[in-house]
């Protein structure tokens, strides 16, 4: 046995094949890290930046919401103040209007009843006066049959 050919069948030793193929391994990792792994990269560092972006920007539309909120709740919470004092203001014209309505009827009612009175004094009156003038001549007719005599006007005052 020689030891070339001892050396040929030994596969721990090597030989010009894997030199060649080890050198091919590392032309191939070559143009991958240089040709293929840039835009890799680029690409991941892209979409990191677009998922920040992303995260900054949702940041922003919850704080956004928020102040947007509470400017709501302060406008909400004014108008019920405002409609509030609108309500109250609306209330006392209404009972200001009420007294000041009862208080023309009432005094429309006064002049009516006080008219009415005048009218009825009148009309007691000008009664009386009538009356007064049928009741004299019957009362004399009647003192006259009961005394038998006239009775004149002279003595009767």
């Amino acid at each position: 046995m020689s030891t070339k050919n001892t050396a040929g069948e030994n596969f721990l030793l090597p030989n010009g094949t894997f030199f060649a193929e080890l050198l091919i391994f590392l032309t191939v990792l070559g143009v991958i890290w240089r040709f293929v792994v840039p835009p890799i990269h680029r690409v991941l560092a892209e979409r990191e930046e677009r998922v920040a972006r992303t995260a900054a920007d949702q940041q922003a539309a919850r704080e956004g919401r928020a102040e947007a909120e509470a400017v709501y709740q302060a406008a909400l919470a004014d108008a019920r103040v405002v409609a509030t004092g609108i309500r109250k203001q609306a209330r006392d014209e209404g009972n200001s209007l009420i007294t000041q309505r009862r208080g023309e009827a009432q005094a429309h009612s006064d002049a009516e009843i006080a008219g009415a009175l005048a009218e009825f004094e009148a009309d007691v009156e000008r009664v009386t006066a009538e009356l007064q003038d049928d009741v004299d001549p019957l009362a004399r007719t009647l003192a006259d049959r009961v005394l038998g005599a006239e009775i004149t006007r002279a003595g009767r005052g």
